[in-house]
């Protein structure tokens, strides 16, 4: 504990991250069911990445898209996860005010990062599928690069509002945050003043940054629709929407329950709920979307198959 100048009242130097479970025997078996998830999810992306990057076929904007996806996934549950699997295992379960403050900024504006990239990555899809012959045009590599760094740039000065605004809320007591990592909402909580200012930012840079890019993506493949269903061939349809579907897949893991923590007022704050709702947005998007993405993909096992020296794939 430690008191700021001019002040009576001692703030928290350290937060407690109470986890998942207190018992030792179910926090062994969490730390070998969460390690093998991290580690599938750093090799998956990582592998997704070093193809991208070795094979020279793959060097299109749609892959450029998909490669800085995998990063950002893989930036995600580093963020969280070595932390979380630590305090599995360990006696001690806290984490300074400052790492609270890092770790809370990182994730928040690797979260937002990718949540305005599925934007990009809808337009990708649409002037693929709506104007094929002007793809390389329009989607240029000047274009892409500005895409990916406006998207990097607008994330993370508000994911530092967010944090900054959270972590200047006073704390003097209780620090038990009953989460696995310091996320916003569980760790606003704790504070010791009301926070419905705060909350009514955040909703508004929550609308701004996942429902508008929702709208966005939604506006994108309802016109993607309407040009899939003006395509005579059959196989031409199922090509067109197969490109789209794993893109569509992703954006709902990611999307769904990410909503559902940031839109809704503090009152509804359920904190073991939203402990175990925050994996299907932190956890598992990272580690299914090198299947989403790769399963199906003729491109990626084609690069894989090449890189490991046995040929194209035969299909």
């Amino acid at each position: 504990m430690w008191t700021p100048p001019g002040q009576n009242q001692s703030w928290v130097s350290e937060f407690i991250l109470l986890g998942f479970s207190g018992d030792p025997t179910f926090n062994r078996i969490l730390f070998i069911s969460f390690l093998l998830l991290y580690l599938s999810s750093v090799l998956g992306n990582g592998l997704i990445v070093a193809l991208i990057c070795l094979d020279i076929q793959l060097h299109t904007p749609m892959y450029f898209f998909l490669c800085i996806l995998s990063l950002l996934d893989m930036g995600c549950v580093t963020t969280t996860m070595p932390q979380m699997l630590v305090h599995l295992l360990a006696r001690s379960q806290t984490i300074s005010f400052a790492s609270c403050w890092l770790q809370m900024y990182v994730f928040g504006a690797l979260g937002l990062t990718e949540c305005i990239f599925f934007i990009v990555m809808a337009y990708d899809r649409y002037v693929a599928i709506c104007h094929p012959l002007h793809y390389t045009v329009i989607l240029s590599w000047g274009l892409c690069i500005r895409l990916a760094a406006g998207t990097w740039a607008c994330s993370f000065f508000f994911s530092l509002i967010h944090t900054f605004l959270t972590m200047r809320l006073p704390y003097c007591g209780p620090n038990v945050v009953n989460h696995y990592f310091c996320e916003g909402p569980s760790v606003r909580s704790l504070a010791c003043m009301d926070t419905h200012l705060i909350e009514m930012v955040d909703l508004v840079i929550s609308v701004f940054m996942v429902v508008a890019p929702l709208s966005l993506i939604l506006a994108s493949y309802i016109r993607i629709g309407q040009t899939i269903i003006k395509i005579k061939s059959t196989q031409g349809r199922c090509k067109a929407f197969s490109t789209c579907a794993s893109h569509v897949t992703v954006v709902t893991l990611f999307y769904a329950p990410a909503t559902y923590i940031y839109m809704r007022p503090n009152s509804s704050y359920s904190p073991e709920q939203d402990k175990q709702i925050s994996l299907f947005y932190n956890v598992f998007p990272a580690f299914l979307n090198p299947v989403v993405y790769s399963l199906r993909n003729k491109d990626i096992k084609g690069a894989f198959l090449k890189v490991m020296g046995w040929g194209r794939v035969p299909w």
